[in-house]
């Protein structure tokens, strides 16, 4: 049964006149009525009682018209839908972020969604492997977050921005006049630092373990709200990108060394579809330039 097959039906039932429903349709009458035919004979019943020259609908093709017309319609409007994903009318967008990339997040969102009012947009907060696991389970249309040495195939990976690593500490500390810091030196200070399943963790790990040193770590913590709180007590001091922290009783002081700038990086499923509304507000991002560094991104076409 195809949807041309019912259009035909439909406006022979109209009209009650295979001449005039074929001229309306601009097509032959013998092409009308043997696709009328062939439907006749796929759900097995006349839908027409042919007299002579007219034509009057049986009492199945009465009931059969009113399934035929939902189904055109259906159609119609899912073809109206496509239309509107495509001039970005309707349609909702999934995001998820890690909180060092918040900031960044929501003036994305403010311009994105004055742009597009109709597009409803999902963002989920989490650590990287909590938003990477999403991703791969498609519940995300992209994540923002920093990027790893373990990749996988399965996505994309479009840079953003470098932000350097930095020791965080209350503005009454008393490193907090530093200018930068070494490895050496953050080892001689009690450490709070978000959970293993933030990626800066794993980040700072890895390097503290190339150099085969343990650090004194006295919280880890899965909330970066709770974990700068901590730090403005000045009893603890954590590790974050540059970008994490903006709050003027904290102080960011960079730490010197090799591989202490992290790359914020868009991660997208390779195979899936990338919707319209995901490539403008890419393309939103791309214009948007942190203090930290200067955008890389480009608009994927």
């Amino acid at each position: 049964m195809e949807l041309r097959q019912l259009k035909y039906f439909l406006k022979a039932k109209e009209l009650l006149s295979f001449t005039a429903a074929a001229e309306a349709l601009n097509i032959s009458q013998s092409t009308l009525s043997q696709q009328i035919k062939q439907l006749e004979d796929e759900i097995n019943i006349p839908l027409f009682n042919r007299i002579g020259k007219r034509i009057m609908l049986t009492e199945a093709g009465s009931l059969f018209s009113e399934y035929a017309a939902q189904s055109v319609n259906r159609a119609n409007d899912g073809l109206v839908l496509m239309k509107d994903l495509s001039l970005l009318q309707t349609g909702r967008l999934f995001i998820g972020v890690t909180y060092a990339l918040r900031n960044l997040l929501t003036k994305a969102l403010i311009i994105f969604s004055e742009r597009y009012p109709n597009i409803k947009i999902n963002v989920i907060f989490g650590t990287t492997r909590e938003l990477i696991d999403k991703l791969d389970h498609t519940d995300l249309d992209c994540i923002l977050t920093f990027r790893n040495e373990s990749e996988s195939s399965s996505f994309n990976y479009q840079p953003l921005f470098s932000s350097p690593m930095t020791l965080v500490v209350s503005k009454n500390s008393m490193l907090a006049k530093k200018k930068t810091i070494t490895i050496n030196e953050i080892l001689k200070v009690p450490l709070a630092l978000p959970d293993s399943g933030y990626s800066t963790t794993y980040f700072i790990k890895k390097i503290l373990e190339s150099k085969n040193i343990e650090p004194h770590i006295s919280i880890e913590i899965n909330d970066i709200p709770t974990l700068l709180e901590l730090v403005k007590t000045n009893n603890w001091n954590t590790i974050l990108t540059a970008i994490s922290v903006n709050d003027p009783e904290l102080v960011t002081i960079p730490i010197i060394g090799k591989h202490m700038l992290r790359e914020a990086t868009v991660i997208s499923l390779k195979e899936a579809y990338q919707k319209k509304s995901m490539q403008e507000f890419l393309a939103i991002l791309a214009n948007i330039l942190p203090p930290q560094g200067s955008l890389k991104l480009q608009k994927n076409q």
